[in-house]
């Protein structure tokens, strides 16, 4: 027998066996643990994006204090000439 003859004997063996039972109240745990997952989902992508905001709000609050677009004072004072 070739590889795929013996993967189709066993496939064939496990079709042929008696199907496992299934809980009667699956459907009910899969739609609780689905709607669970989709507000566990909902919260980390609101607090996401709260933390972005949040993250603009001090960079604006930060830029509008330090003001690192305009020119340093100089360190020193200029030379003085025809003293």
């Amino acid at each position: 027998m070739s590889r795929y003859g013996d993967r189709e004997a066993a496939v064939r063996r496990l079709l042929d066996t008696p199907h496992p039972p299934v809980p009667g109240d699956l459907s009910l745990r899969a739609a609780e643990r689905g709607a669970r997952l989709r507000r566990r989902a909902r919260t980390a992508r609101r607090v996401w994006w709260a933390v972005c905001a949040v993250a603009a709000l001090a960079f604006v609050v930060w830029a509008s204090a330090v003001r690192p677009w305009e020119v340093p004072p100089a360190v020193t004072t200029p030379v003085v000439e025809g003293w």
